[in-house]
């Protein structure tokens, strides 16, 4: 599963963090053009992307996108 998201601010980042370190699958996020990937949970790979533009939140976990859904703004394709 794929939902672009927009993030505002570091606690949005945070807990989605938070979410993805919880959760059995694997979660990364990917820029839109692809070029950057960074693994979700963790902390430090958050640094690789812009933030400022929507990103990509990928993970076969439905139960962790259900609990990501209202943190930060989901970008409609």
């Amino acid at each position: 599963m794929i939902t672009k998201k927009l993030f505002r601010s570091i606690d949005e980042l945070q807990l989605v963090q938070y979410y993805a370190t919880l959760s059995p699958e694997d979660v990364g996020f990917h820029s839109e053009d692809g070029k950057v990937i960074v693994d979700a949970k963790s902390f430090i790979g958050l640094f690789g992307l812009d933030f400022a533009e929507p990103i990509l939140v990928v993970s076969e976990d439905e139960d962790f996108h259900k609990k990501i859904e209202n943190i930060g703004e989901t970008v409609e394709e």
